[in-house]
């Protein structure tokens, strides 16, 4: 079952899970773009191709919001604004260690190994890097973690997940990255928690936000952010 979080004649955004893929790969499991464009058939009863385009990616272990474009004027449009930094994407992380302050701006300079599919993050600019920016704060503790919002600046591959390992704060669950056991469904605790834009077409203001995954540790942070 899809999660739909918003729908309108242009865009439809999904809440993902972490074990979804969004585009088809090697795996050859099922991606989010084939389960919307079924339901978009089904519900509106569309013959032939259901156009669908995908203007963003979210890691599979990642879960939350996927925005996707039902029309190539949207599409085109999203492209841009993602380019360009005009949609505001906030994600939430639960990380084993506090970070020296409560909220800074990380900046590193991230180069991809294609390889072992991972990006390693350097303070100052290397050979083949592309700069990496971030807001996070602390906004809640649990007994063994710490939930950090993040806004998210540019958009590298594996981004998050690098620059907070390179400051000693490992995700939940995240093996790839120092964490040192994985999560019982293969997830991490990254979360795209919300994203803000104007809509690519309407140009009204949208705002979208994506409930945690069902689990022990978000539940407890969900209502802990919830009390303040």
């Amino acid at each position: 079952m899809l999660d739909i979080l918003y729908e309108d004649n242009h865009l439809i955004s999904i809440n993902k899970s972490s074990s979804d893929i969004v585009q088809g790969d090697k795996t050859g499991d099922e991606p989010i773009t084939e389960k919307v464009k079924q339901y978009i058939k089904k519900k509106y009863n569309k013959p032939g191709e259901v156009y669908l385009g995908l203007p963003h990616r979210l890691d599979r272990p990642t879960s939350g919001i996927v925005i996707l474009a039902k029309t190539s004027k949207a599409l085109s449009r999203l492209n841009q604004m993602f380019q360009d930094g005009e949609i505001k994407k906030i994600y939430w992380a639960a990380v084993d260690v506090k970070p020296s302050e409560d909220s800074a701006q990380l900046i590193h300079y991230l180069v991809r190994n294609e390889k072992q599919n991972k990006s390693f993050a350097y303070e100052k600019e290397v050979p083949n890097s592309k700069i990496a920016k971030l807001n996070y704060e602390v906004i809640a503790k649990s007994e063994h973690f710490y939930l950090l919002e993040i806004e998210l600046l540019t958009g590298r591959h594996h981004q998050i997940r690098a620059q907070l390992a390179a400051i000693g704060c490992r995700i939940k669950g995240d093996l790839k990255y120092g964490f040192d056991r994985s999560n019982k469904n293969a997830g991490i605790h990254l979360h795209a928690r919300k994203a803000e834009f104007l809509h690519p077409v309407s140009k009204e203001k949208i705002t979208i936000t994506a409930k945690p995954p069902n689990d022990n540790l978000w539940n407890y942070f969900v209502n802990a952010v919830e009390k303040k």
